[in-house]
């Protein structure tokens, strides 16, 4: 399925999941912003809304509650993704409400959440680089889970060089950092982009970059099956 339905039936579920406050948050807190967030940073990376959970709620350090924009939850995993807009509210928060603010990040941090913050703008103008920050974070799972697939150990470390990166690589950088021989590299990288792991990034005779393929930015090792909610 393309976006806007996927995007509809990931939304609908979690709408028809919830109830009290929880489903009013939803439904008063996933704007613009956080749609668009999914449309040009999420949607291109993964092409699947699993393990993301909007308007997710976490017990507040005061004993209330409070909502992240987004939750990415996995086994070990807590990742807070939060969506900041900049207007007149944040121009006129005071000093104290600045400070409860950072007190609150902190209680996530040490509660076993990364958290993971973009401004509206950076979603809107530069969605490449946070698609890139997400790739890195995830990189910590994602290298996890290549364990659990028949690649050989160099082709393991070759991906994950390209997951830590978050852009192209060139087989200079793969040489340098495996410390193998030219020829060794360039099989290597072929057989990774007949897995359809790396795609050519750059170069048509002799390729200079690769990047990842969909076959490692879109799958899922552990569960292919969706989790709304």
């Amino acid at each position: 399925m393309g976006f806007e339905e996927e995007y509809q039936t990931f939304l609908n579920a979690h709408l028809q999941a919830r109830t009290g406050e929880r489903l009013r948050r939803l439904q008063e807190g996933h704007k613009h912003a956080e749609m668009l967030f999914l449309k040009q940073v999420w949607w291109p990376l993964f092409h699947h809304f699993r393990y993301l959970h909007p308007e997710y709620e976490v017990n507040d350090f005061k004993d209330g509650k409070r909502y992240l924009d987004f939750a990415y939850i996995r086994p070990t995993i807590q990742i807070s993704l939060e969506i900041d807009g900049y207007g007149p509210h944040l121009q006129k928060i005071s000093r104290w409400q600045f400070s409860d603010s950072l007190e609150r990040q902190n209680q996530l941090v040490i509660d076993g959440w990364t958290v993971i913050r973009f401004s509206y703008d950076q979603v809107k103008e530069k969605p490449r680089r946070c698609q890139q920050i997400i790739q890195q974070v995830n990189g910590r799972w994602l290298g996890d889970d290549l364990d659990q697939t028949t690649l050989s150990l160099v082709e393991k470390e070759v991906l994950r060089l390209a997951i830590r990166s978050g852009e192209a690589i060139s087989p200079i950088e793969v040489e340098k950092y495996l410390k193998l021989s030219g020829k060794t590299v360039r099989k290597v990288l072929s057989q990774l982009v007949d897995k359809k792991m790396l795609i050519p990034a750059s170069g048509t005779v002799r390729v200079r970059s690769y990047r990842l393929g969909d076959q490692i930015r879109h799958f899922d090792l552990i569960n292919r099956g969706k989790n709304y909610p």
